[in-house]
């Protein structure tokens, strides 16, 4: 099977058992036409996250404008210092809406019949790999956000101001690069505490409710087979031992808790319900036994950022797991 070999000769539980080349899988001639417009986006993640680690803010320059309401220099400081920012800010909505977009051309590709989504995995390899690599990189994206109060801070000073308009002349052609359509979308992206995860949870509840003659299950069935896919990766060292790079390991973890998390969303009983098609006892156990600064964030994504886990049917030995 190419990159993608099954690596148990039995089925455990009844989950799926694969081995996913992350490093290595190549789109066959089928895939090259989604993967290279999946890949113009991706190609951008890297310089999108140094942008958000390398933001600081205007912190200072926004409290001393606000100290100092008539003192116009420092009023003007204090905007001049914002608008560069917002337009930063901008770029970064712009791009989790390609991202949106990518995702949706892999969910069309992963799921489409008469192939089940096992056999998607199977034959479009590198397409699960990118699949793998957006949601790698959002779960980053998202630790970054949560870390640069800073964002929101200056978001809602640059509102403020322009809804005041008392800044008269001042740079306020910013308001065509940042109209207020825009910036009330802006402005909702950045309230959310892990913003690309809300992403693509709706781009992926969409993508199931425009695609009505697509069975759920070609979607969850992605997701969950992907999550199984990484356990298995995670904990067997035969499998861990063939990874080039130790970061492939963090890699794995953070594409297993994003399917989790889309499969929780778009599966009307949610990932953690005795039915569901994750081990999710499993998957946490897995996480749990790596180096507590490698999965405190993914543990919390898995508390905070998921849609059922509070449910009655989620089973308690899971709840305390994650407490």
């Amino acid at each position: 099977m190419g990159n993608l070999l099954k690596v148990l000769t039995r089925e455990i539980e009844n989950y799926p058992h694969f081995f996913l080349d992350f490093e290595n899988a190549q789109p066959t001639d089928c895939e090259r036409d989604v993967w290279n417009q999946v890949n113009a986006v991706l190609q951008e993640s890297e310089s999108i996250l140094s942008g958000l680690q390398a933001y600081k803010g205007a912190g200072q320059e926004i409290r001393e404008a606000i100290q100092n309401p008539n003192d116009m220099i420092l009023q003007e400081r204090a905007w001049n210092s914002v608008c560069p920012l917002v337009i930063r800010l901008k770029k970064l909505y712009g791009f989790s809406l390609r991202l949106e977009r990518a995702l949706q051309s892999l969910l069309e590709s992963l799921t489409c019949p008469p192939y089940t989504p096992t056999q998607h995995l199977e034959k479009e390899q590198a397409l699960a790999k990118q699949f793998a690599e957006i949601l790698h990189f959002t779960l980053r994206f998202d630790e970054l956000k949560m870390r640069i109060p800073a964002i929101q801070n200056d978001f809602s000073y640059y509102r403020r101001t322009i809804s005041r308009n008392r800044i008269n002349n001042m740079n306020l052609d910013i308001e065509r690069e940042v109209n207020n359509e825009m910036a009330n979308r802006m402005s909702l992206f950045y309230a959310e505490a892990t913003p690309m995860l809300k992403t693509l949870s709706t781009a992926t509840t969409n993508f199931v409710t425009e695609n009505k003659t697509l069975p759920l299950e070609n979607t969850t069935d992605v997701l969950s087979t992907m999550a199984s896919v990484c356990k298995v990766m995670l904990e067997t060292p035969d499998y861990t031992c063939r990874f080039n790079s130790e970061d492939t390991l963090l890699f794995c973890m953070r594409v297993m808790v994003g399917v989790i998390i889309l499969y929780d969303h778009v599966h009307p009983n949610g990932a953690f319900n005795k039915s569901s098609k994750i081990d999710m006892k499993g998957c946490i156990k897995v996480l749990k036994e790596q180096p507590a600064d490698n999965v405190e964030g993914l543990l919390n994504a898995l508390k905070f950022t998921t849609k059922h886990l509070h449910d009655e049917s989620t089973p308690k030995n899971i709840r305390s797991m994650l407490q």
